[in-house]
């Protein structure tokens, strides 16, 4: 496992992973990219946890990703099913798993002030947290992807679904868009990554 897992995060975080997927005998799936979403966690009818990453992450939102889905198995193991998915008891276990990798052995040194801030008070998803989300950008393949923040007012702009939306006023977080199609409006977060048409 630890070759496959070399694969995708970075070398000084393989150890601390694989000890992770080991303690809490973890099926790890290594799976094509899913666009609504990096991982998943669940436990299987037979009762073994597995978790799903997307493949086509970069290996530092890997990691965070790998860390995320295991604190979900950990926090309902220790709390019990009950707790909201993305709750106070999650969160903290969160920060407890993620603090031996937040290190500049694992992640570049301009990153570890806003992994620092952001998990403070880590959200449901890393994208939501706007300035991380464009650091960990950097580390991307190049694609012609851009954020909807950086879609100029009435630009238009095409979701992988293939539906065409343009963009609209900024409410308290998020933009305003319609689809073209259908004319029904939509809120998008800032950091969702579409594609600009014109």
């Amino acid at each position: 496992m630890d070759e496959v897992l070399s694969k995708y995060v970075p070398t000084a975080a393989v150890s601390g992973l694989l000890e992770l997927l080991k303690v809490h005998e973890v099926h790890l799936k290594i799976v094509n990219e899913r666009v609504t979403r990096h991982g998943d966690y669940r436990k299987m009818p037979n009762g073994q946890h597995q978790i799903t990453v997307n493949a086509s992450l970069n290996p530092y939102r890997f990691t965070i990703t790998l860390v995320h889905e295991i604190a979900h198995l950990v926090a309902f193991t220790e709390y019990g099913r009950m707790i909201k998915p993305h709750g106070k008891e999650w969160k903290y276990t969160f920060q407890q798993l993620m603090l031996p990798f937040l290190r500049p052995e694992v992640f570049p040194s301009v990153l570890l002030p806003l992994l620092a801030l952001h998990f403070k008070n880590p959200k449901a998803s890393s994208d939501t947290d706007a300035k991380l989300s464009l650091a960990l950008k950097q580390y991307d393949p190049p694609n012609d992807k851009n954020y909807i923040f950086e879609i100029p007012y009435g630009g238009t702009f095409r979701l992988y679904n293939g539906k065409v939306f343009k963009r609209g006023n900024k409410r308290v977080k998020r933009y305003e868009c319609v689809e073209l199609a259908t004319g029904r409006i939509y809120l998008f977060n800032p950091n969702a990554e579409v594609e600009f048409l014109k």
